[in-house]
């Protein structure tokens, strides 16, 4: 038996409209303007509305901010989706499939920092030290229902998930971890729903720290003082990362 799915009426989808367009505009006020300038009525008069009226479809400024951290996430998370679709069509023929996994897991890491690049302000927003006002965005990612941040973490984490299952690549035993770590991997393990070993989360962490600390460090200007073009210490990063999960760097191109 057929489902019927009723559309959505002609209000629905016109509330939809302007609570997107109220993130958005709240967005570019942050971006272009800073925290100070994107309060509700600053936002309310940039669309030609009144801050009350911002009230039907947001319960309060930090509700707002969420949003917009949420529109962030999501805008990443998709960016380096479409960039290990592209890696996986562009693969030669013939490549075995883990050779597959691993071009997809290399073009994440190139996408990640591709994305921070063009999105300086955003990834200040949702990476960097809290900005005034801003403390809000840095709580949110207890909600993954909310912000999205989770959906953003678990792209790699699948991916990474993935090729140690195709590669079972060496990982420490859960004896050889420290305890205070041993209990944080095992609370994070259930956070994310994951059935990895401890071993295998604590490499995992490991190369998220390489990926992200070379990307904040090029991002925040902090390799000025030595390099004009960071992009070939972003490769180093990613060959000392590859041995972590088994790979050799540069990948095999056929």
């Amino acid at each position: 038996m057929a489902i019927m799915v009723q559309a959505p009426s002609r209000r629905d989808r016109l509330r939809a409209a302007t609570t997107q367009e109220i993130i958005q505009t709240a967005r570019r006020l942050l971006v272009t303007e800073g925290p100070e300038a994107a309060s509700l009525r600053a936002i309310a008069r940039e669309m030609g509305m009144t801050a009350p009226a911002l009230y039907r479809y947001f319960g309060s400024h930090e509700d707002l901010l969420r949003h917009v951290v949420a529109d962030v996430f999501t805008d990443l998370a998709d960016y380096i989706q479409e960039a290990i679709h592209a890696a996986a069509a562009a693969a030669p023929a013939g490549l075995a499939e883990d050779d597959v996994w691993a071009l997809k897991l290399i073009a994440a890491c190139r996408a990640f920092r591709a994305w921070t690049l063009q999105h300086v302000p955003e990834f200040s927003m949702i990476f960097g030290s809290p900005l005034p006002g801003l403390e809000v965005l840095h709580e949110v990612t207890i909600d993954p229902n909310i912000d999205c941040g989770y959906k953003f973490g678990q792209v790699f984490l699948d991916l990474y998930s993935e090729l140690y299952r195709r590669r079972s690549f060496p990982i420490p035993a859960d004896k050889d971890i420290v305890p205070s770590l041993r209990e944080q991997l095992a609370r994070y393990r259930q956070l994310t729903g994951s059935d990895l070993p401890l071993g295998a989360l604590q490499t995992f962490l490991r190369c998220w720290v390489l990926l992200y600390g070379t990307v904040s460090l090029e991002v925040f200007g902090h390799l000025r003082f030595a390099l004009d073009d960071p992009s070939p210490m972003f490769e180093l990063m990613l060959a000392d990362l590859a041995p972590l999960v088994g790979l050799e760097y540069p990948l095999p191109s056929r």
